[in-house]
């Protein structure tokens, strides 16, 4: 007969070590002048996140030295230990696991962590009780505070919910990460192509190296003749410098316009619907496009703007711009290159920082001529649309993932029922 589940609080399923529940020190304890180039890596806010299966954020870290860390000791965080945001955007949860680059981390003081008991709870299946929607909500309600939430360990150690027998926990944490470990790997086999074109349009387009090589007499590397035939085979001088013969020293003005996206009132996020977006990227879907084709969009307000590029049809909200070519022009090589272009610096000086047009126009660019333009798309369009079809499986293993959660927490479907669910979207 199987064991029924049991109603438990936090308090119940941590370690019977000292300091299985505790904050992080006083900020002005580890505050940044203690900060170093290397060392134990402080979990921060900005190292948390609200959406499921980004345990850790590890691209923005802080450090401090190994013997500050050892000052204080019980705000260490292991592998198998959990930590939640106590001020701040509360309801953040992350895992230290097998995927984290660091054996050991500190937590900050607007940070508290947990060590659970491992005979009694699986962290990882307690990562996802606390990644789901109904935990989420309740510490959101006990939230102290308005202008800055707060959520204290004292309210973390009541938190109740149900946990099932050990091996049970173990089985859905199991299902659950198959799914996010899949995600991840397309995360980082799409991190791995977009490099791999970036690295290519940079020999191609920054450093020249085919013409380097021809006009020293070498044969370009890891392209074929015909390819090779359309570099130049000598440098003509221009007022940027050095440029390839028969390319072009110009301006962005001369190449493109850049046009205001416009008022949205509402939009969705329906799967097939037109992409919409924003300053820093998609933001949901809509019915209509604004931009009648693939594309590229560049941040229009706020501190930091970004350049996106669209595979489909878009709509842009009057925060971005959406980018129009003014004769014949390949929208993906101009997209990487803007990617070099700090727009960020561009402030057109009002109130709010705005990317400023006539700025933005009077940059300069060294255009190749169309044809290696098209040939640059040509060879990368297979590493492009296998990045698309990671992304496309990504959310449909997302959506499958955020549909079983509920249910295996609850016990509204069974370990095997689910099994037989995710194992064809695995093969």
């Amino acid at each position: 007969m199987t064991p029924p589940w049991r109603s438990v609080t936090i308090d119940d399923i941590k370690a019977g070590a000292e300091n299985a529940l505790a904050t992080g020190p006083f900020g002005s304890s580890i505050s940044s002048r203690f900060f170093t180039n290397a060392g134990v890596p402080v979990i921060r806010g900005s190292n948390l996140s609200e959406e499921i299966g980004n345990r850790l954020v590890e691209d923005d870290y802080v450090f401090v030295s190994s013997e500050k860390a050892r000052e204080f000791r019980r705000s260490l965080v292991r592998s198998g230990d959990l930590v939640f945001t106590c001020w701040g955007t509360i309801g953040q949860v992350g895992i230290v696991d097998k995927r984290s680059r660091f054996s050991e981390y500190i937590v900050s003081n607007k940070q508290m962590k947990l060590t659970p008991d491992s005979m009694k709870a699986d962290s990882l299946f307690l990562y996802y009780v606390f990644s789901s929607s109904p935990v989420r909500d309740e510490i959101r309600n006990q939230a102290i505070g308005s202008s800055v939430p707060g959520f204290n360990l004292g309210q973390l150690r009541r938190i109740r919910f149900n946990l099932p027998p050990l091996p049970d926990q173990r089985a859905i944490a199991h299902i659950l990460s198959t799914l996010d470990d899949k995600i991840e790997l397309n995360r980082r086999q799409n991190e791995t192509l977009e490099a791999m074109a970036r690295a290519l349009f940079k020999s191609w387009f920054v450093d020249f190296d085919p013409v380097r090589a021809k006009a020293e007499g070498r044969r370009p590397e890891g392209m074929d003749e015909e390819t090779a035939g359309m570099f130049p085979r000598s440098f003509v001088k221009s007022e940027l410098g050095p440029i390839p013969q028969s390319w072009r020293a110009v301006q962005w003005g001369d190449l493109v316009t850049l046009e205001y996206g416009k008022g949205l009132v509402g939009y969705q996020h329906e799967e097939g619907a037109f992409p919409v977006y924003g300053t820093n990227g998609p933001i949901g879907s809509h019915s209509e496009a604004l931009c009648p084709h693939p594309g590229i969009i560049v941040g229009r307000k706020g501190a930091y703007r970004g350049i996106h590029f669209s595979t489909k049809p878009f709509y842009v909200i009057d925060t971005a711009y959406y980018v129009e070519p003014r004769g014949k022009l390949d929208l993906r090589w101009a997209y990487y290159s803007l990617l070099n272009e700090d727009i960020n610096s561009m402030d057109s000086g009002s109130a709010i920082p705005s990317t400023s047009r006539d700025d933005f126009y009077g940059l300069p660019i060294v255009a190749p001529p169309d044809t290696l333009q098209e040939r640059f798309a040509g060879i990368l369009e297979p590493l492009w649309s296998r990045q698309e079809a990671n992304d496309l499986e990504s959310r449909t293993l997302a959506a499958l993932r955020d549909t079983l959660l509920p249910k295996l927490l609850s016990g509204e479907i069974r370990v095997a029922d689910a099994q037989k669910l995710v194992e064809p979207k695995l093969l």
